[in-house]
C-alpha cells in the first residue's frame, strides 16, 4: 500500500495539488486523469522519489520494490536485447555474469565451486532457469520478433528500444509498477497484449497515466483524477468516473439552487418587514439564519480545451489526386504494390492497415518525401497539402521558440495572427517562448496542427494526429476536421477518431487495396476486417 500523507507540490506561484490524503492498496489498477500540465508525471516522479514534494510525505511499505519505465536507452546501445529485459532485475543479472565468468576460467578450483553453488542456489531462488524465457514472452508480446531480440539493442528503432525498456520493467515484477502514457509507439495489437498481460498476470499496485480511452476503460479498476487543484479518487473504470463526477457536479448545483432560492425567500421577508415591529425580531432571525448559510463551493474545473479550426486559402478542383500502380520497396522489402485509387474535393479519407503495411509511406510518396520505384501519382488543381508527422522531431528539430519556429512557417501571416493562434492551441505567453526541442508530446503535436491552422492548405495529410493529444484536445480536433472543408487523408488506431471523421476507408493489405465509399462503421458492416479492433487483430496474427 501506498499513502499520501497531506501531500503538497508546487513550482514557485504555481500550485499543482495540496492536502493529498490517499491510501492507495496492492492489486489495484489507478488510472491517473487530468488536464495537461495539472501534475499527473509530477505527482508520478514524487511516487518514484526522483521528485521530493513541497509538502507532506509519501510511505511506502518497507521492502517494496517500485517499477517504472526508466528512458535511459543509451545505457543499453551494445547489449543484446533480450539481455537489456534480465537486466531489469540486478541481482539476478549480476548472478548470471558471474556465473558465466566463472565457468569460462582456466582453472578450477574449491573455491570456484563453492562459489558456483551459492550462485545457482541465488538464480534458483530469483527464477533465473525461466528468466531468458520469460523475457523473450515479454518481448515477443510488445511486437519485438524472436531475431530481433538476438541483436543489440542500437539495431533497434527508437520506438522499438522503448518497448525494449518497458519489457525490462515488466521482467522486474515489482511490487508497485508506475507508468506514464505506455502505449505511445504501441500498435493497437501490442496495445491489447500490454493490457491483457496487466490486468491478468500483473499482481501488485499498478498506478498509470493514458489518454487512450479504450485503455483506461478496459484496465482501470479506480480513477484519480487531478482538478481544481485537487487529487480525487474514484471507484470503476473512466466512463464510470465520468458520470460519477458529473452527477456529483449536478448534485452541487442542485444544492446551491436550493440554497440559493431559500435565501432569496429569506431576504424578501427580511426586506419587507424588517421595518415592522410586530415582525422585526422574525425577520432578524432570518437575516442569522441566512448567515449561516453556506453555499457549496463549485471551482471551475482545470480542464481546458484547444480551439483548432481549420480553413483552405482556395478550395481544390473537383479531382484533388489520382494515384496510378504505385510500388515501393526498402531492399527486398515490399511496401507498397500497384497501388491505385482516385480522391476527389471534400472527401475525408482513413487510411488503415496492419503496423508496416505502408500507410505512412504512401502520405510519404505523395507528399514527394520518398520516390516510388514504380507508378506515378498527379496532384489536382490549387491543391495545396499541409502535414502532420507522425515523428514530430521531423519539423521540430532545431533548437528555436515555439514563437519563433511558427512564425518562420508562416512567412507572410502577421505576428498578431501568429499569436492568436498559439493562444488557440494553448500556448500561452511564456509557454510561446519554449525552446521546441523541450516542448512536451503533447505540445508539439498542438503546435503542428497551429501551423496547418495558418498554411490553410486545400489537402491534409495526417498521420497518426491523436498521439500524445489529451482527451479534450482529441476531441476538439475531432469537430474541428469535421467541419473542416477541404481534403483530408489520415492514418490512426484510434477507432472512435476514424468512426466519427471518415467519409471513405483505404484499407492497405497483403493482397491489395480495399477502398469503401462511407463511414468506419458502415465499412465493418460490409467488409468485416476490423483493422482497429485488437480482438479481430490477434485472430489473424
Amino acid at each position: 500500500m501506498i499513502s499520501l500523507n497531506n501531500l503538497g507540490m508546487h513550482y514557485g506561484a504555481k500550485l499543482l495539488f495540496d492536502q493529498v490524503n490517499l491510501n492507495l492498496v496492492n492489486r489495484r489498477r489507478y488510472g491517473l486523469v487530468g488536464a495537461n500540465g495539472t501534475g499527473k508525471s509530477t505527482l508520478l516522479r514524487l511516487l518514484t522519489g526522483e521528485e521530493a514534494p513541497s509538502l507532506g510525505e509519501v510511505n511506502f511499505p518497507k521492502q517494496a520494490k517500485i517499477g517504472w519505465l526508466k528512458q535511459d536507452q543509451f545505457r543499453y546501445e551494445n547489449d543484446r536485447v533480450v539481455d537489456v529485459v534480465l537486466q531489469g532485475k540486478p541481482e539476478l543479472w549480476a548472478a548470471l555474469q558471474e556465473k558465466n565468468e566463472l565457468l569460462t576460467q582456466p582453472e578450477w578450483t574449491d573455491a570456484t565451486g563453492l562459489r558456483l553453488a551459492a550462485l545457482e542456489e541465488t538464480i534458483g531462488t530469483l527464477g533465473g532457469y525461466t528468466a531468458e524465457s520469460f523475457a523473450k514472452t515479454l518481448l515477443t508480446g510488445l511486437g519485438i520478433k524472436p531475431e530481433a531480440q538476438e541483436q543489440t539493442l542500437s539495431t533497434l528503432s527508437g520506438g522499438y528500444k522503448l518497448r525494449t525498456l518497458l519489457a525490462q520493467t515488466l521482467f522486474e515484477q515489482p511490487d508497485i509498477l508506475l507508468l506514464d502514457e505506455p502505449t505511445n509507439h504501441l500498435d493497437i495489437m501490442t496495445i491489447g497484449w500490454l493490457e491483457k498481460y496487466l490486468r491478468e498476470e500483473y499482481q501488485g499496485l499498478l498506478i498509470f497515466i493514458s489518454h487512450d480511452l479504450d485503455f483506461l476503460n478496459h484496465l482501470s479498476t479506480h480513477i484519480i483524477d487531478i482538478d481544481y487543484g485537487e487529487v480525487k479518487l474514484y471507484v470503476g473504470n473512466f466512463d464510470q468516473f465520468v458520470a460519477e463526477k458529473q452527477l456529483l457536479l449536478e448534485q452541487k448545483l442542485q444544492e446551491k439552487s436550493n440554497i440559493e432560492a431559500k435565501i432569496a425567500q429569506m431576504q424578501t421577508f427580511v426586506d419587507r418587514f424588517k421595518a415592522k415591529a410586530t415582525k422585526a425580531k422574525q425577520a432578524a432571525s432570518r437575516v442569522k439564519m441566512i448567515e449561516k448559510l453556506e453555499l457549496p463551493d463549485i471551482k471551475n474545473s482545470s480542464r481546458v480545451s484547444p480551439h483548432f479550426a481549420f480553413s483552405q486559402k482556395r478550395p481544390a478542383g473537383k479531382q484533388v489526386l489520382e494515384v496510378s500502380e504505385l510500388s515501393k520497396c526498402f531492399g527486398d522489402n515490399i511496401v507498397l504494390c500497384d497501388i491505385s485509387f482516385k480522391v476527389k474535393r471534400g472527401e475525408k479519407i482513413a487510411l488503415i492497415g496492419h503496423n508496416g503495411i505502408g500507410k505512412s509511406t504512401l502520405l510519404k510518396v505523395l507528399l514527394g518525401k520518398l520516390t516510388p520505384d514504380t507508378g506515378e501519382y498527379t496532384w489536382g488543381y490549387e491543391t495545396h497539402p499541409s502535414y502532420f508527422a507522425q515523428d514530430h522531431h521531423e519539423l521540430l528539430n532545431r533548437s528555436v521558440t515555439a514563437f519563433d519556429w511558427l512564425s518562420e512557417q508562416a512567412v507572410d501571416v502577421p505576428t498578431s495572427k501568429i499569436r492568436g493562434c498559439l493562444g488557440q492551441i494553448l500556448f500561452k505567453k511564456d509557454d510561446a517562448n519554449k525552446n521546441i526541442l523541450a516542448l512536451s508530446g503533447g505540445e508539439s503535436a498542438r503546435l503542428l496542427l497551429g501551423n496547418i491552422m495558418l498554411e490553410q492548405g486545400s489537402v491534409l495529410m495526417l498521420d497518426e494526429p491523436t498521439n500524445h493529444l489529451d482527451m479534450e484536445a482529441i476531441a476538439a480536433l475531432t469537430k474541428a476536421l469535421q467541419e473542416y472543408k477541404g481534403t483530408l487523408l489520415f492514418v490512426s488506431h484510434d477507432r472512435h477518431f476514424v468512426n466519427n471523421i471518415a467519409t471513405r476507408v483505404i484499407a492497405l493489405t497483403e493482397h491489395g487495396l480495399t477502398d469503401f465509399h462511407g463511414s468506419y462503421h458502415d465499412y465493418l458492416v460490409d467488409c468485416g476486417d476490423d483493422y482497429l479492433s485488437r480482438e479481430w487483430l490477434a485472430g489473424k496474427r
